[in-house]
């Protein structure tokens, strides 16, 4: 349905009289108040940069008063120091003139140099000594090496001596053997005549026996001479007769051997005819038996007549196999029908239950459920990106914040001029890995001189690091830990130089005062620097300190002392 609104209709007169002067009216003030603005602006842009001019002075003078209050305490500690030696000098003469104690010094460094002069005589007195002692020992030493040597040739003389008398001995026996050896040499010089009469017996013998030979060559000569050896060759051709005879045997023997073979073979060629032979009669017998028993079927055959009894056969055995598989597809189909019967029966009864008689209800819930979920997703993509950012940018405050305050301290601190300030700097590596976006921040602490950033891992040294890690702690209790006001320093001047450790507890002072504000704030310091104590009670914050000694039982005792006696325990 339209509703129809009335129109309402106005006059120009009454717009020009009423509602444009009003309207212009308000044009006019609208602009002051913006003039007035513009003018505003700029006294404050002009205010704000003479504070950022200032801000930029007591920046470039903060140097120069850290020096200056680092000047103040060395001048106190100068004047705490004329203290301690005009409170050593109490009781000293002090009307002497310069003169005086000019003279009393050259007096006593002549006497000194007297005393020296002695001292030095003595000195080479002593050491003459020393050297005729040394003679005496080395001479002492020669006559001992000599003595010794003297000693080693007596035992040597022994020792030949009784070498001596050994090989007399042994002379005395070989001399013995040589007597013994003769005696035993006379029968076998007997032995050796005779051996002698026995070889010259043998050639004697060997002539005898090369006559003989010789004799027997002559009688050989003889032989052929006398005509014996044609004799020889008539008997050697009788034998070779003999031998074609017995050859012309053996062939003969060969010859009667195959015959005996052939007749062999004959006969057995005799007994496989007698096989085959009676193999043809009883071929012969069944060929009639076979054409009786043919004409006995054509008898049957006329008997039965035309009744092609083969094709009704083989008809007949056609016709049971198609039953036989008739019966088996009705069996399968019945089988079937009984599966898809239970099949339905299975699924009415599943279609009968709350799963799917409510189907399109739970559909209708599930697909609701999915959508609200989805929505809820988006929104919380939403939230997440929204918080990630929000965390992004606090993130890069707080490291903003951590940053100026470890400048600040480290150039109110540092007495170096290798190191202009340090800084912590993050690098992000986003993983997105198993589907999860994940956010991965390095830290890592740079040193700056000028333009140029250096990882202070492996360039600086161990004071460095350690003045490093002090002013980041400090760093992030002044930042994080506002609600808990306890910072604990272990130690925090270890590898520090003097300079260091001033500026340290000069920054430590600073941050009591700037922190002194807060109630539960709380400054625990463990050193065994006392000096480094003494520095931090010159402030009006530090009052007591606790002093830990072990007792005669050798146990631990606390002990709360004032900051003013300190000195006392120092001097």
């Amino acid at each position: 349905p339209v509703t129809l609104l009335p129109l309402h209709t106005f006059s120009i007169a009454e717009l020009q009289e009423k509602e444009l002067p009003e309207l212009r009216n308000k044009l006019q003030r609208v602009n002051r108040d913006i003039e007035k603005l513009k003018g505003d602006t700029e006294e404050q842009e002009t205010l704000l940069g003479t504070l950022m001019s200032e801000e930029d002075t007591a920046k470039a003078c903060l140097q120069d008063i850290s020096l200056m209050d680092r000047f103040q305490l060395d001048l106190k500690d100068v004047e705490r120091k004329i203290a301690q030696h005009a409170a050593r000098l109490q009781g000293v003469d002090l009307s002497r003139t310069m003169q005086q104690v000019s003279q009393e010094k050259q007096e006593t460094q002549h006497r000194l140099d007297t005393t020296c002069s002695k001292i030095e005589l003595k000195r080479k007195l002593i050491q003459d000594q020393q050297e005729q002692i040394q003679a005496f020992r080395s001479s002492v030493n020669e006559i001992r090496g000599e003595k010794l040597q003297i000693s080693s040739n007596m035992q040597k003389r022994q020792q030949l001596e009784e070498q001596c008398v050994e090989f007399s001995t042994e002379i005395q026996t070989l001399h013995r053997d040589i007597r013994d050896a003769k005696e035993q040499v006379s029968p076998l010089a007997a032995t050796l005549e005779k051996l002698q009469q026995e070889k010259q017996d043998l050639i004697n013998g060997i002539k005898e026996k090369v006559k003989n030979v010789t004799l027997l060559e002559r009688e050989i000569t003889k032989y052929i001479e006398e005509g014996k050896d044609s004799y020889k060759e008539q008997k050697e051709t009788e034998l070779q007769e003999v031998d074609k005879q017995l050859h012309e045997a053996e062939k003969q023997r060969e010859k009667i051997n195959k015959d005996i073979g052939n007749i062999r073979q004959d006969i057995d060629t005799q007994k496989v005819q007698e096989r085959w032979l009676q193999d043809n009669l009883t071929l012969r017998k069944r060929m009639e038996e076979l054409k009786e028993v043919s004409r006995k079927r054509e008898d049957l055959v006329k008997e039965m007549g035309n009744m092609q009894v083969l094709q009704l056969r083989k008809y007949e055995i056609k016709l049971e196999r198609k039953l036989e598989d008739l019966k088996k597809n009705r069996s399968v189909a019945l089988g079937r029908q009984k599966g898809y019967e239970d099949e339905i029966l299975r699924f009415r009864k599943e279609l009968s239950e709350d799963q799917y008689c409510r189907a399109e209800d739970l559909y209708r819930d599930q697909m609701i459920v999915m959508r609200t979920t989805e929505l809820a997703n988006k929104d919380l993509d939403i939230y997440y990106k929204a918080l990630d950012q929000t965390i992004m940018k606090f993130h890069s405050m707080k490291m903003e914040e951590i940053n100026k305050i470890i400048r600040d301290l480290w150039r109110s601190t540092y007495r170096g001029q290798d190191i202009e300030y340090v800084e912590i700097r993050s690098d992000v590596d986003e993983n997105t890995s198993a589907g999860l976006k994940r956010r991965t921040y390095n830290y890592r602490v740079v040193m700056v001189k000028g333009d140029t950033a250096l990882d202070m891992r492996g360039r600086c040294s161990a004071g460095q690091k350690v003045l490093a890690s002090l002013i980041i702690r400090l760093a992030l209790a002044e930042t994080f830990c506002l609600n808990c006001g306890i910072l604990a320093l272990d130690e925090p001047t270890t590898n520090l130089d003097r300079e260091n450790i001033e500026s340290l507890a000069h920054a430590l002072v600073e941050i009591i005062k700037s922190r002194s504000r807060q109630r539960n704030f709380q400054l625990l310091v463990i050193t065994h620097d006392e000096d480094f104590v003494e520095l931090l009670g010159r402030s009006n914050y530090v009052e007591h300190f606790y002093r830990i000694r072990k007792n005669q039982d050798q146990c631990s005792e606390i002990t709360k002392c004032n900051i003013n006696t300190l000195n006392s325990y120092l001097h």
